[in-house]
């Protein structure tokens, strides 16, 4: 497709050219664009689809890379990575070695700050405004993300110190899923205030032609702006002007001329301030406005029909037995099973029901479920007060969002060692979202705290086997499981189980899943092999594929299951019989699994050499599964060449 004026625009200079009244044409040509490219190369449509407007005026307004955009979380920010001097490599965008799937200033100048975990733009803003040089400071931040504490926190600082900080609100009254709560429907309540919000704007644009407005009797008619509202609304004063913070809108998200009208009026008042815009997710194409949830990321896409690549193999799921389920699915259709049995089990998830499946008991048993919003580190001690009343949480976060609970993790549930049960999703390497979002750390941050108990499954029987375990245990446990697809069982399984077509997966378990436990999967007699989680079923892989080859050696393998408390009888098995040890985890290796038994095998008193398998000391980038494990060495041909290394010393 031919585009007019995208592609003639390298930098917000060139945008500059533009004239005010085609802006919306440039807008059009944004919107086409990324749903074009997205079609084939799968990224976040919705969310950058409802900030095209308000990207274009910002760049328009402001002197960027001079003046700082901070994007929050980053979904919303592809046409901005399109005006900026990236739009010829967009179609790389989250591919390996392509453009990184949000901001990231090591990529470029216009990136002022990284994003990838909500309701950080506040503070990093107001950060680079007080700290900085920047003539302007803008934090573009969604109303799911004002859900999250950190974005509270960071509204407090900037109404105590001096600072000209504008915060742009982008309101859709959507996450990944609908958005629910209190602050939500503040904001809902809000955008109805349509009396107050019409006449402070005219009155205030009156009093500047009038040039009766300077900048002491702003501050002075700021501080008296609740006394206004209460009178011409008869409504509570919002919580910016309760904080001193100036407040404008709501205001039509996608008038792309009249926000770059508000933009030029405000932008040069002194002191913080709030644009509250109002949008639609998905905004100009049909099918991701009509289903925002699904359309958040929609995978790859027919632009003319809207039909989903994903909706094709769904409806072939059935005429195809062999198709595993999600883990996640795995885990929503247990924990549904488990709360039909316990009318104590409460389900428990900060913003994601659809994205860890905890949908499944939402939609039969809404009321013992709680979306709390993107608020990780409150769903932990939520979960632990309910633990303390009485109640069997089941707390379900994304590892790499479960650092931001970490306090709330060690001071909360583990200290009072309250029964919680910890569902980690996404542990490991996650794919094309890339560093921000990888889940490497939780096994190595979690082992540590005392009175937790950890367990990673290989299978899908085991993780229904370890969440129905978890109901009879005491204190805090973690189950940490993959993205994507459960790996099937062989038919000629080591461990002697036959692979479960999908719908056995969700019903049928298997005995032998214990406490503490873990499971010999092979005899071997050279090299002992350690692991936990799925990675486990990769190595399988590996060393069948060595048996028979020259110099393969003779590999035990052994799956251990449960970091915390590790298996102690086969450890001493293990250290007694074999003189190389090798763990491999899907994880960091500092501090995690591979750290534990070398500990452990140091503090009773043998001496093997122990080979550790995993990421070592770094960041991964973004890319597929596949390519993400290949570089790590942590495939099939990965693991191979390191047992055969193994074996060759």
């Amino acid at each position: 497709m031919e585009y007019k004026y995208i592609n003639k625009i390298d930098s917000p200079a060139d945008l500059k050219q533009v004239p005010l009244e085609e802006l919306p044409a440039v807008c059009g040509e944004l919107r086409q664009f990324i749903i074009e490219a997205l079609s084939k190369n799968p990224g976040h449509l919705g969310s950058s689809l409802g900030a095209i407007e308000i990207t274009v005026a910002l760049h328009y307004v402001f002197d960027t890379p001079n003046d700082k955009l901070v994007w929050d979380v980053g979904h919303q920010a592809y046409a901005h990575k399109i005006l900026t001097g990236r739009r010829d490599r967009f179609h790389t965008n989250r591919q390996f070695k392509g453009l990184a799937p949000f901001t990231n200033p090591a990529e470029s100048e216009y990136d002022a700050f990284i994003a990838g975990h909500a309701s950080n733009s506040i503070s990093a803003a107001l950060g680079l405004e007080i700290g900085g040089k920047s003539h302007h400071t803008v934090a573009i931040i969604g109303d799911g993300a004002m859900t999250g504490g950190l974005a509270f926190e960071g509204l407090n600082n900037t109404s105590m110190d001096k600072n000209n900080l504008l915060i742009v609100l982008n309101d859709n009254h959507m996450a990944i899923d609908p958005l629910k709560g209190g602050f939500t429907q503040y904001l809902v309540d809000l955008t109805t205030s349509t009396t107050y919000n019409k006449w402070r704007w005219r009155l205030y644009q009156l009093a500047v032609k009038m040039h009766l407005m300077n900048d002491a009797k702003r501050q002075r008619i700021l501080r008296r702006n609740n006394n206004w509202k209460a009178a011409l609304s008869k409504q509570q004063s919002n919580i910016f002007t309760g904080l001193n913070i100036r407040y404008f809108g709501p205001t039509d998200g996608h008038d792309v001329i009249g926000l770059v009208r508000i933009l030029s009026e405000i932008k040069n008042h002194r002191g913080p301030k709030v644009l509250h815009i109002i949008t639609k997710k998905g905004k100009g194409y049909a099918p991701a406005e009509n289903d925002q949830t699904v359309w958040h990321a929609p995978g790859e896409f027919n632009v003319t029909t809207g039909e989903r690549r994903s909706d094709l193999v769904e409806s072939q799921k059935s005429k195809v037995e062999s198709i595993p389920p999600l883990w996640q699915e795995v885990f929503g259709e247990t924990l549904l099973e488990l709360a039909k049995q316990n009318e104590k089990i409460v389900g428990i998830t900060p913003a994601m029901p659809s994205g860890c499946s905890m949908s499944i008991m939402q939609k039969e048993m809404p009321e013992r479920v709680f979306d709390v919003g993107i608020a990780e580190g409150h769903a932990v001690t939520f979960s632990a007060g309910l633990a303390k009343a009485g109640m069997l949480p089941y707390c379900n976060i994304y590892s790499t969002f479960l650092q931001r609970a970490y306090d709330n993790i060690v001071h909360d549930v583990a200290l009072q060692n309250l029964h919680v049960v910890l569902c980690i999703d996404r542990a490991g390497i996650v794919g094309n979202d890339g560093a921000t979002h990888h889940g490497l750390l939780d096994l190595a941050y979690l082992r540590p705290i005392p009175n937790m108990q950890i367990c990673a499954p290989r299978t899908a029987e085991d993780l229904r086997e370890m969440l129905k375990l978890a109901e009879g245990l005491e204190g805090p446990v973690a189950i940490r499981y993959p993205r994507g697809r459960v790996n099937p069982i062989p038919e000629s399984s080591t461990d002697g189980h036959r692979q479960s077509d999908r719908a056995e997966l969700f019903t049928r378990s298997r005995e032998g899943v214990e406490y503490g436990k873990g499971v010999k999967l092979r005899d071997g007699e050279d090299i002992a092999v350690l692991t936990i989680g799925a990675i486990g079923n990769t190595m399988s892989e590996a060393i069948s594929s060595l048996e028979g080859r020259s110099g393969g050696g003779s590999f035990a393998h052994y799956d251990m299951r449960w970091l915390k408390p590790l298996d102690e009888e086969i450890l001493h098995e293990v250290g007694k019989k074999y003189k190389t040890i090798i763990t491999a985890e899907d994880g960091i290796i500092a501090g995690g699994f591979g750290s534990a038994v070398l500990e452990w095998m140091a503090d009773h008193g043998y001496s093997p050499r122990v080979i550790r398998l995993g990421v070592k000391d770094q960041y991964v980038e973004h890319g597929s599964t596949k390519e993400l494990y290949h570089m790590l060495k942590l495939d099939k041909e990965g693991l191979c060449e390191s047992l055969l290394q193994a074996q060759a010393k």
